[in-house]
C-alpha cells in the first residue's frame, strides 16, 4: 500500500495512526474480523482507513463540528453497504442468519440501520477521536495536500475494488449464497444518499461548535458532566446498539421486524442527541472525548463474547490479544491527557 502522506512528512505518524485504528477497532475489536481471516486488514485499511481520513479530512478544511462528520461518516457507511460490497442489498448469507427478517423493497433494513450507526461510530467517530488525541496539536488542521489525496483516492478505489471482489465473488459463494445483481435503482439510490450526506455535511459546518449551543452566561451556571458519565453513555449505548444486529442471528428475533427498526431509530435519536449536545459544549474537555472514546470502544469489544463460545480457539486467542492491544493503546494514551486540557474541536 503506498504512503498517502508523502506531501507532508510531519503528518506521516498521525496518518497511519487513523488509517490502522479505523479497521482495528471497526472490525478487529468488535469480531467483524476475525485473526483467521486478519488477511482482509489490508483492503479493510484502504477502504476503511482512508474513508475515516477523507471524512475528517472534509471536516478540518471546512471547519466543521462533529455533527458534519457523523454525516460524513453516515456517508462513507452508505457507499460500503450499496456500492461497494453491497451487504445491505443482497440477502443475508451468514450461516444462522434470519435473511428474510427486515428484508423489504430490495433492502435488508434491520441491518442495514445497524451498520449505519455501527460504520460511522466505530470506523469513523472514535478512530478520529483517538488518532486526535494521540497528536493533539495536529488536531485542528487537514493532514493532505493535492498530492497525498489524488494518492488517497487511487489506494480507496483499489481497496473498494477489491473488498467487492472478495466479499461478492469469493466469500458469499462459499456460504453457498446464490450470486446477486443489485437493481441499478438501489445503487442509483446509494449514490444519491452519498451526494445529499456531504452536501448536508457542508451545510451543516457551523452546526456543533461550542458558540451555537452555550453563551457566556450559561458558562458560568453549567459545568461540565464527569468524564466518567461520559465514558459510562458511551458504553451503555454503544453496547446496547449490538441488540439490534443480533435480530438478524437468533432463532427468535422481535417480531414484527419494523418495532427493532423503530426502536432502532429511536436509540439512534437519542444517541445523536446526546452526542450533538455534550460536544458542542466549551466544557467537553479532550479529557471526555478520552473517555467517550474508551466508553465507545469497550462496548464495541464486548459484543463478541456472547458468541465467542461458538468460535474456534484460534478466532479466540486473536480476539483476545486485539482486546489487549487496544487497552494498552488506551492506557498509553490516557496518561498523555492532562486532566484540563481545552477541548479541540470534534
Amino acid at each position: 500500500m503506498a504512503d498517502p502522506s508523502t506531501p507532508r512528512p510531519r503528518y506521516r505518524a498521525a496518518i497511519w495512526t487513523l488509517l490502522l485504528l479505523a479497521p482495528f477497532i471497526g472490525e478487529l475489536l468488535s469480531g467483524s474480523t476475525r485473526a483467521s481471516i486478519a488477511f482482509v486488514y489490508i483492503p479493510e485499511v484502504m477502504v476503511w482507513g482512508v474513508g475515516a481520513l477523507f471524512c475528517r479530512e472534509l471536516a478540518r478544511r471546512w471547519r466543521a463540528g462533529g455533527v458534519s462528520l457523523l454525516l460524513l461518516g453516515l456517508a462513507l457507511s452508505v457507499a460500503e453497504e450499496f456500492i461497494i460490497q453491497q451487504t445491505s442489498l443482497a440477502p443475508l448469507p451468514f450461516p444462522g442468519a434470519n435473511s428474510a427478517y427486515g428484508r423489504i423493497w430490495g433492502l435488508n433494513l434491520v441491518y442495514l440501520l445497524f451498520m449505519l450507526g455501527f460504520e460511522s461510530v466505530w470506523v469513523v467517530l472514535v478512530p478520529i477521536q483517538v488518532a486526535e488525541l494521540f497528536f493533539p496539536r495536529l488536531a485542528r488542521e487537514p493532514w493532505l495536500r493535492l498530492r497525498g489525496a489524488i494518492v488517497c483516492c487511487v489506494i480507496f478505489l483499489l481497496g473498494s475494488r477489491l473488498a467487492w471482489y472478495g466479499w461478492t465473488q469469493q466469500a458469499r459463494p462459499r456460504f453457498g449464497a446464490a450470486p446477486y445483481h443489485p437493481p441499478l435503482a438501489l445503487v442509483a439510490l446509494g449514490l444519491a444518499a452519498i451526494v445529499a450526506l456531504i452536501t448536508l455535511a457542508y451545510l451543516m459546518r457551523n452546526v456543533g461548535h461550542p458558540s451555537s449551543v452555550d453563551t457566556p452566561s450559561s458558562n458560568a451556571t453549567r459545568g461540565p458532566i464527569p468524564a466518567w458519565l461520559a465514558a459510562l453513555i458511551a458504553f451503555v449505548m454503544g453496547a446496547l446498539w449490538f441488540l439490534l444486529i443480533g435480530q438478524n442471528f437468533v432463532p427468535n428475533p422481535v417480531q414484527p421486524f419494523w418495532i427493532s427498526f423503530a426502536a432502532g431509530l429511536a436509540w439512534a435519536a437519542i444517541a445523536f442527541g446526546v452526542f450533538a449536545w455534550s460536544t458542542s459544549r466549551p466544557t467537553w474537555t479532550a479529557t471526555h472525548r478520552y473517555a467517550a472514546a474508551l466508553g465507545a470502544t469497550l462496548g464495541c469489544m464486548t459484543a463478541p463474547y456472547i458468541t465467542i463460545t461458538t468460535w474456534p480457539k484460534f478466532d479466540v486467542i486473536g480476539l483476545i490479544l486485539f482486546d489487549v492491544i487496544a487497552l494498552t493503546l488506551f492506557a498509553s494514551l490516557g496518561k498523555k491527557i492532562p486532566g484540563k486540557n481545552p477541548a479541540l474541536s470534534s
